[in-house]
């Protein structure tokens, strides 16, 4: 009797077992972020663009949510992928730059995101989530030696990465230049050419009897001249075989890589992602290696576009994400599944030549591009929510947002209410939901390099945002839009023209920054400048070294305070002993099997 009555209860506590454990899997929602490597915002068709096709990109819009002021951290990928990966602006983790060089130049050098930084893969994966990266990292690999991988996705949260633990740049395919330090490129191998001539007179001199020359001089020389030669001709000239290779997990699987077969690859892993994990909550991070410079060749794509190689890769793109789509929907998760598709930054404007043309990407109507410290071409980009059933389809939301905020959205989500450190974001499901009308981004900083470049402020009550720049970036040749000269712009010295007063700009009336407003044109002129230099105070003091570092040599005093520049020249040149490799290094080749694929 007591075993017939013990059953059904048995079965109703099963029951209700599993429908708390169905409720609880509802409310951990799977997360595919899609970002692309420096595509503009005006080369959307959502976002005004007429001429490039990119149907799957729109329909996501029109499908979910789409932000027309959502905000780079950085307009350049390491510092702008640090703060969308953590939450913070990147001078919080030294990813940031005091000179020429604002980003990592070598997979053999030692700086890259400190593993004591949290993205939002490693707060995720403490609440049971499979994280996975496909495609590009660009935020470091080693520090002390070759396989510590300290700086690896693996050890940022990602438990699955496969892709390019740099970047995808000219130098990893024949015939297309290189993109770094070729004037320093230049520089040594001239040097050495003068050494080269320099040994030989000496060596024409001694034969002749002219001058006693010491043989032990000359023997002294000819490996001076060879070691000159290895310093800029092995890290420069074999750039493809350190730089432009993929990696799955913490295993080098090809190098140098086969770049056309490239997109389909990592299309296929993103997808067979997606397919492993659709059982269980999962983070999917796909970082395109489009639109980044060398463009792709890919047969079904090339030619058909109406904006040449560009658009080529852009239609590309949208397919690629058209896929994704795709693959979520077939399987029936789409209801339970938030995607996101942004670029890192803006496209990059003085990338072009005379066979190719313009390389880079359109900005639509704001000024500036990639580099350019905070004009609104370099750091406003695309920013489109879909989820099915719990955002409202079609709906616009023109407050400031920014790509940091993704970092305490995706901890609200999953339910992450453990204690965390100083963030910047601001978590946008009130924003996304109409539960709310403004943003809490009533200040945004906006850096190039370690210099703080310029502040947006949306006041309370109000539709202006208003913008100062302290500084600005000087365009070459004068007139032009864009540093031609250097074909990137910097941040630093003769490079930049500071201003006293600021500039200041409305944003709602003036989007495209070209009418600087005065205290004859503008009744709060005082008032917003005022109340922006207390903001910088207040976001000074929440810094680090309890300032943000106005020249060079605050570098010093930013290290003491416990944050080490990952950007320093010491950092980023190329150290063999770093190098990952596949086989025995120097002589690092191999090729990925994908007769499986």
């Amino acid at each position: 009797m007591q075993t017939v009555l013990l059953a059904p209860l048995l079965f109703l506590l099963l029951t209700a077992g599993s429908d708390v454990t169905g409720k609880g899997f509802d409310q951990m929602p799977n997360f595919v972020l899609m970002v692309v490597d420096d595509l503009g915002i005006g080369d959307i068709g959502c976002y005004g663009n007429d001429t490039i096709r990119t149907p799957n990109i729109d329909r996501l819009a029109s499908e979910g949510v789409k932000l027309t002021q959502h905000i780079a951290a950085a307009p350049l990928c390491t510092p702008s992928r640090t703060a969308f990966m953590t939450g913070r602006y990147a001078i919080r983790s030294g990813m940031v730059s005091t000179g020429r060089v604002q980003v990592l130049l070598f997979l053999g050098g030692s700086g890259g995101l400190a593993p004591s930084e949290t993205t939002f893969a490693k707060r995720l994966q403490h609440q049971g989530y499979t994280t996975g990266l496909v495609g590009k990292w660009h935020l470091g690999v080693n520090c002390k030696h070759r396989g510590d991988h300290c700086h690896h996705p693996n050890q940022h949260g990602f438990s699955y990465f496969y892709g390019l633990p740099f970047t995808l740049f000219n130098d990893c395919v024949p015939g297309e230049g290189s993109d770094v330090l070729v004037d320093l490129q230049h520089t040594l191998q001239n040097l050495t050419m003068l050494l080269g001539v320099g040994l030989l007179t000496i060596v024409c001199v001694r034969v002749c009897g002219l001058f006693e020359v010491s043989l032990w001089l000359l023997v002294l020389l000819f490996f001076l001249c060879i070691l000159a030669t290895a310093v800029w001709y092995v890290p420069f000239k074999f750039l493809s075989t350190w730089n432009c290779i993929i990696m799955r997990n913490q295993e080098v699987i090809e190098q140098p890589m086969t770049v056309e077969t490239l997109p389909q690859r990592l299309l296929g892993e993103a997808q067979n992602f997606i397919k492993r994990n659709v059982d269980h909550p999962f983070l999917l991070v796909f970082s395109l290696a489009h639109i980044h410079t060398p463009m792709f060749k890919t047969p079904q794509f090339a030619g058909k576009s109406r904006h040449g190689a560009y658009g080529d890769n852009l239609e590309e793109v949208d397919w690629m994400i058209g896929k994704i789509t795709e693959t979520v929907d077939s399987l029936g998760i789409a209801n339970n599944t938030l995607m996101y598709f942004t670029s890192d930054h803006g496209g990059h404007l003085e990338d072009s030549d005379s066979q190719t043309g313009q390389k880079g990407g359109w900005n639509g109507i704001y000024k500036g591009g990639k580099a350019m410290g905070g004009w609104e071409g370099g750091i406003r980009v695309p920013g489109i929510f879909r989820w099915p059933g719990r955002l409202r389809a079609g709906k616009v939301v023109d407050e400031p947002t920014s790509l940091m905020d993704l970092y305490p959205t995706l901890k609200y989500l999953a339910k992450d209410t453990q204690p965390d450190r100083q963030s910047d974001g601001y978590n946008l499901m009130p924003l996304l939901e109409g539960e709310v009308a403004r943003s809490e981004h009533e200040f945004m900083f906006h850096y190039c390099g370690i210099y703080l470049n310029a502040v947006r402020w949306h006041p309370p009550g109000s539709d202006s945002i208003f913008k100062v720049h302290f500084f600005t970036p000087n365009f070459f040749p004068p007139g032009a839009g864009g540093c031609y000269d250097t074909r990137i712009c910097l941040c630093h010295g003769e490079h930049v023209t500071h201003h006293d007063p600021p500039l200041l700009y409305d944003l709602f009336h003036d989007p495209s920054e070209s009418r600087p407003l005065t205290p004859d044109t503008e009744p709060r002129y005082a008032e917003i400048l005022e109340q922006t230099a207390k903001a910088v105070e207040r976001h000074k003091s929440t810094l680090p070294n309890e300032q943000a570092p106005a020249d060079a040599h605050s570098e010093a005093n930013t290290a003491e305070q416990g944050v080490e520049l990952q950007l320093t020249w010491d950092k980023i040149l190329w150290k063999p002993w770093l190098q990952p490799c596949c086989g025995t290094f120097p002589f690092c080749g191999c090729k990925e099997n994908t007769t499986h694929m």
